[in-house]
């Protein structure tokens, strides 16, 4: 899987920089959190500042589009993203541990 970043938008009020990418893959659209891993390795960022909103993969293309919303750190991530969000990327809310499931 590659990863270009087509454009970057920084947003200082949020504390974030708004990221649209292309995701070039071999086989199937790669899985939300395998994009995020990988686009916070390109960016040099911890996944967990790291909300992948959108991923669009034309049928029969091995490309997908994508957008992403790179925080300066986790807590800024966690006051600004609707609960979803981070529960689609798997980011722990705060006082919780990453994995930990509710009883």
């Amino acid at each position: 899987m590659e990863i270009d970043v087509i454009e970057e938008e920084e947003n200082p009020m949020l504390h974030r920089t708004d990221v649209r990418f292309r995701v070039v893959h071999e086989d199937a659209t790669p899985s939300r959190l395998s994009v995020r891993d990988s686009l916070a390795a390109t960016l040099n960022k911890d996944s967990d500042e790291v909300v992948v909103h959108e991923l669009d993969t034309k049928f029969g293309m091995r490309k997908t589009i994508g957008y992403a919303k790179v925080y300066e750190s986790p807590e800024f991530a966690r006051e600004v993203e609707q609960e979803y969000m981070l529960d689609r990327n798997k980011i722990a809310a705060d006082g919780e541990e990453a994995g930990a499931e509710e009883a």
